[in-house]
């Protein structure tokens, strides 16, 4: 009988240690850690058993970027057939960019565009890099040939001159010589007139409202089918004076141009 009363005494010892270490361990200290953010009972003993109790914050997903691979010969010999095939594809594009490609709203010129610049951004809409309410369903159906005949008949249409050679006035500093110390290129030496990079458009002629529109998407980001992330760069850069003197000088709408200095 005493052997059975040493049994029955360490098991409620050790069944009353079990419980208060398990109060303890799985209500008390997970409680008393504020940080942990726990907002009850079933919260405190979940996160003590290393059980998640409520749904992780979700985690945006990244930025889809172009995978467009840009090579300096790229569409270089088009042919007079895809030429052609891009006049009579291109008359569905027509009521944005004008029935030449010059167009008369805040829709890109495309009349004489880099062929290049043309299809990486045609790609972008369809891999969903660049998204527009427009351009974004008009891809869709746009095959891989589609889309080099459109983009070699726009570069076959004339150029309209750049501002920077028929102006009287000198082009702002932002477009001339850029801004050294912040990093900022001039705009011409990727855009044409200095030098063109593949891939970089043709700047003269648009409308002064798309191109501020697109170097204030390339800063906050909501535009990032860049290369390399150069533009959020670049535009993140600039202030909004710079932003407006470019715009309206490659437009060649009147403004106020600071002059370069002597």
């Amino acid at each position: 009988m005493k052997r059975d009363g040493w049994t029955s005494a360490s098991i409620g010892a050790t069944a009353i240690v079990f419980v208060v270490s398990a109060v303890v361990g799985f209500i008390l200290l997970p409680l008393a850690q504020p940080h942990l953010g726990l907002t009850g009972l079933w919260d405190a003993i979940c996160s003590a058993a290393g059980v998640v109790s409520r749904p992780s914050p979700a985690v945006e997903a990244p930025q889809k970027g172009t995978t467009v691979v840009m090579t300096p010969n790229m569409l270089a010999s088009a042919d007079a057939q895809s030429i052609g095939r891009g006049a009579t594809l291109a008359h569905q594009c027509a009521i944005c960019h004008g029935p030449a490609g010059i167009s008369r709203a805040d829709s890109p010129t495309l009349s004489g565009q880099f062929a290049p610049a043309i299809y990486k951004q045609l790609k972008d809409f369809k891999t969903g890099a660049r998204v527009n309410a427009v351009m974004s369903p008009f891809v869709v159906n746009l095959s891989e040939q589609d889309m080099v005949d459109i983009s070699v008949y726009y570069a076959y249409l004339p150029r309209l001159p750049s501002p920077w050679r028929t102006q009287d006035r000198p082009a702002p500093k932002i477009v001339a010589s850029g801004a050294p110390l912040r990093g900022i290129a001039p705009c011409g030496s990727c855009h044409g007139d200095l030098d063109h990079k593949v891939g970089s458009p043709w700047l003269g002629g648009q409308s002064a409202g798309y191109f501020r529109g697109q170097l204030r998407n390339f800063a906050s980001a909501d535009r990032h089918n860049d290369i390399n992330e150069q533009m959020r760069t670049i535009a993140r850069r600039m202030t909004p004076e710079e932003i407006d003197e470019a715009a309206l000088y490659y437009s060649g709408e009147a403004g106020p141009i600071q002059p370069l200095p002597r």
